[in-house]
């Protein structure tokens, strides 16, 4: 079993959506949770995208990254999903075999009204998606070889 943390700034959205799809296309494959650095309730218009793919976040909560470091939770994959500077603050987790980082717009930034938001929650869900279906084959074909461009190997 591949245990797989998703990080983000707020465990609100990107890192929720990374877990969610890990869940739905690993195959029971992988144990995958999510964080953040500073947890806040999940966005309603990402429950709302997730659930166009017949996925229910409406009941999660967010979490606490140093909550789960605290605890010496151990985990095969970190990957964080926001930018390069709050990359650089997430703390090591002790057995970790491979950090990743692969950066996705923040839907909390985005402006414009409901729909507006919602369509480019939509892309960054659908961009989400494809990677975390690379990852999963990436994992599968024993974590060498071509990552793709946006992959970025951590310290």
């Amino acid at each position: 079993m591949n245990r797989v943390l998703f990080i983000c700034i707020h465990n609100s959205a990107r890192s929720q959506m990374a877990e969610a799809f890990l869940r739905l296309y690993g195959g029971g494959e992988f144990e995958a949770e999510s964080a953040g650095m500073e947890p806040r309730p999940i966005n309603k218009l990402v429950v709302e995208a997730m659930t166009e793919e017949g996925v229910d976040l409406s009941g999660k909560t967010s979490k606490s990254v140093f909550e789960l470091f605290r605890k010496g939770r151990l985990f095969d994959y970190v990957v964080t999903v926001c930018s390069e500077s709050v990359e650089e603050s997430c703390p090591v987790f002790p057995g970790v075999t491979h950090r990743l980082h692969l950066p996705f717009p923040d839907p909390a930034g985005f402006t414009g009204s409901v729909d507006e938001k919602l369509v480019k929650i939509r892309e960054v869900r659908e961009a989400i998606k494809a990677r975390i279906q690379e990852f999963i084959a990436w994992v599968r074909g024993g974590s060498a070889g071509w990552l793709g461009d946006s992959w970025q190997m951590g310290k």
